[in-house]
């Protein structure tokens, strides 16, 4: 079953918001922790991933029509 890039995009964004929720749990008495810094890393990567996915849908379904 082939899953659309629609689909795809929204789950990575989901996960992006988790790690940014997950990241801003974990700072303790100062952002710069390595934990931290990790799991705000983790969420960019996420949402510009989910960012390029959303484009390619539109891109898709522009060269549809």
């Amino acid at each position: 079953m082939k899953i659309s890039p629609f689909v795809m995009a929204l789950l990575y964004l989901g996960m992006g918001a988790g790690f940014t929720y997950i990241a801003s749990q974990a700072v303790e008495e100062t952002i710069w922790n390595a934990t931290t810094l990790i799991l705000a890393m983790v969420a960019t990567v996420n949402i510009a991933v989910s960012i390029r996915l959303f484009n390619l849908h539109v891109r898709i379904r522009n060269s549809q029509k």
